[in-house]
C-alpha cells in the first residue's frame, strides 16, 4: 500500500524537483535537516502519555482517520507498551540529568526502532522523502519515528530538556521549550493544581503552628 501521508514525511521544494541529481541530491539532504524535528519527537510524547490501555488508545494515539489505525491490530499494542516503557526511561534521565543515561538509551533504540528513509510519490511533480521503520508493523513505524525525533531533538537541545511532569497525580512526559529551561509541569492545568495544593498546604501549617 501506497502510503503518503506518512507521519515522518516531507516534501522536496520545487527547485529541488527539477534540479539534476547530484546537486538535487545534496539539496535534498540539506532540506530533510531543515525539517522541523520538533513534530517528530512530540510523537515521542504522544506515545509516552498515551494510557495503551487497549485498541482503542492505539487508535486515539494514531488517529481515528490515519492510515495507521487503519492497519493497526492486537500485536501492535504490546509493541507500542514496550517502546512506550523504554522513551519514559529516556525522559527520566533527561530531568534527571541523567544525560549519558539519556544518550545511551537512544542510542539502544536507535537500534531496535532503526529507520529507512525512502523516496516516494506518485510521479514526477510528487516525489518526497519518507522516513519509515523497518519493522512490518506500524507499531514499530510509528516507534521509529517518534525515537527518531527526541534523538535529533537531544543533538540539538541537550536531554535537560527532557522533562516530566512535577505534579505527583500527573506523571505525564514533556519537551521543554520554555527560554531558561525553567519548565515544571507538563500543562498550565497541572501547574495550577499543584500550585493550589502548595498554597493550601503552606496555609493548613500556618494554622497549625502556635502563635508566641
Amino acid at each position: 500500500m501506497h502510503r503518503n501521508r506518512g507521519f515522518a514525511e516531507c516534501r522536496t521544494t520545487r527547485h529541488v524537483r527539477h534540479t539534476p541529481w547530484p546537486i538535487a541530491y545534496r539539496l535534498i539532504i540539506d532540506y530533510r535537516w531543515r525539517v522541523d524535528f520538533e513534530a517528530y519527537a512530540h510523537t515521542a510524547v504522544e506515545l509516552v502519555n498515551s494510557p495503551l490501555a487497549d485498541m482503542s488508545d492505539v487508535v486515539t494515539l494514531f488517529g481515528l482517520t490515519s492510515w495507521e489505525a487503519a492497519e493497526a491490530t492486537d500485536r501492535d499494542l504490546p509493541i507500542l507498551r514496550r517502546a512506550r516503557k523504554r522513551l519514559r526511561e529516556v525522559f527520566e534521565h533527561g530531568s534527571a540529568g541523567r544525560d549519558a543515561d539519556a544518550v545511551s538509551d537512544l542510542n539502544a533504540l536507535l537500534v531496535a526502532y532503526p529507520v529507512q528513509p525512502r523516496i516516494s510519490g506518485h510521479d514526477t511533480n510528487d516525489w518526497h522523502m519518507h522516513v519509515t521503520g523497518r519493522g512490518a508493523s506500524v507499531s514499530a513505524e510509528y516507534a521509529a519515528g517518534a525515537v527518531w525525533g527526541l534523538a535529533v531533538w537531544l543533538c540539538q537541545y541537550g536531554s535537560a530538556r527532557f522533562g516530566v511532569c512535577a505534579d505527583e497525580r500527573c506523571g505525564n512526559v514533556y519537551l521543554d521549550t520554555s527560554s531558561n529551561c525553567c519548565r515544571r509541569f507538563c500543562s498550565e492545568r497541572c501547574a495550577t493544581r499543584s500550585h493550589v495544593a502548595a498554597h493550601r498546604a503552606r496555609k493548613k501549617r500556618a494554622e497549625l503552628t502556635p502563635t508566641a
